[in-house]
């Protein structure tokens, strides 16, 4: 699959959190949702995305932006990369990488002559009404989150973090 676009309804999801919660996109309707998608738990740019992340999570969380980290390792690796790291929001565990499939992240890749299928480090920024607002592809890590948490501001200025409304006009239900 290919990555989703602006505009496009964001594909619905149930996946298990670092404590093994269950979290569906469709529990925060009305409140804008983060997606920040990452190759693989406790290596250095995953991270130093994740802590950028919760270091603004209180500023996301006043917003009321919910943020979720996602990547196909299990929950037990999550659990442990966000004990080490203090992380406090929901880590998902897309283990079999059916959601970052879904969300065309899951994509080939090349390292040292050697092909293999991985995490793309891409980040979805989800409107309340379900529709994908922005997309940052091939993510650099140094402020991104501050990017991210800027354009999810940017959501609420423009009417457009909760049910209010649609740009195209397109009603919840469609």
């Amino acid at each position: 699959m290919s990555l989703i676009e602006p505009g496009t309804r964001a594909p619905a999801f149930t996946l298990p959190d670092q404590r093994g919660a269950k979290h569906r996109l469709s529990d925060h309707k009305g409140s804008p949702v983060v997606l920040f998608f990452y190759p693989k738990d406790d290596t250095t740019g995953c991270t130093k995305e994740a802590c950028g992340f919760r270091d603004l999570s209180a500023k996301f969380e006043e917003a009321g932006v919910v943020v979720f980290g996602i990547s196909p390792q299990g929950v037990d690796s999550k659990a442990a990369f966000a004990a080490k790291h203090r992380l406090d929001y929901p880590i998902l565990a897309d283990e079999g990488s059916k959601v970052c499939e879904k969300y065309g992240v899951w994509q080939e890749k090349s390292m040292y002559g050697r092909t293999y299928m991985g995490v793309v480090r891409t980040t979805y920024l989800i409107n309340g009404r379900g529709v994908v607002e922005k997309r940052w592809d091939k993510v650099k890590v140094p402020g991104h989150a501050e990017a991210v948490y800027e354009a999810a501001a940017d959501l609420e200025k423009a009417g457009l973090q909760g049910g209010t409304g649609r740009r195209d006009g397109v009603s919840a239900s469609d």
